[in-house]
Formats: C-alpha cells, structure tokens, sequence
C-alpha cells in the first residue's frame, strides 16, 4: 500500500492581512508594501479604514500573496485576479468623486 499524499502544512487560523502598492505610471506590477498575521493583520486593516483605504477579503489571494517578500512585485499568475480588484477599487473611487461636491 502506498502511503497517502502529503498535504501541504496548513497555516494557523489567524487573520491574515496583505497591502499591496502599485501606481501604474511608475510601476510595472503591484508590489508587496505590508503584510501580518494575527494583532498585526488587524491594525493593517484598521489602518487602511482609517486612511480610507479600499480593504478587500480575499483568503485565497492573501494566502498567495502572503508567500511574497516585502517590496516583491505580485508574480504573473496573480495578475488577473489584482487586475480586477483594482478596477473595482477605481470605479469606487471614481464613482465617489463625482458624488462629492
């Protein structure tokens, strides 16, 4: 009988939190900019609403990105998932504009 399959380790069931950067005239991908776990993971995400900062819940992008080292820019395969998070977050913003006298 051959043995069962590993399954890669689970990580702990604490919140998780990744903040991404990207300015599209300077950079040439999103980068890793802050990411945490636990306590850490929740004064990013209190910090981002603070500073009116588009928070978005996404456990399986957050597992992904949280492979990445600070300053790392987002890998190929994750750009289409970004991609439409990002225009979301600028048709917000936009939308906002306008309503704003």
């Amino acid at each position: 009988m051959s043995p069962e399959p590993r399954l890669p380790k689970r990580r702990s069931g604490r919140k998780a939190a990744v903040a991404l950067q990207y300015d599209r005239q300077t950079m040439r991908a999103p980068k890793v900019v802050a990411k945490g776990r636990g306590i850490l993971a929740e004064r990013l995400i209190a910090m981002a609403r603070e500073n009116n900062i588009p928070v978005v819940e996404d456990k399986l992008l957050v597992e992904a990105l949280d492979q990445l080292n600070l300053n790392q820019e987002i890998p190929g395969e994750l750009y289409q998932v970004v991609a439409e998070i990002l225009v979301a977050v600028y048709k917000a913003e936009s939308a906002s504009k306008r309503r704003s006298p």
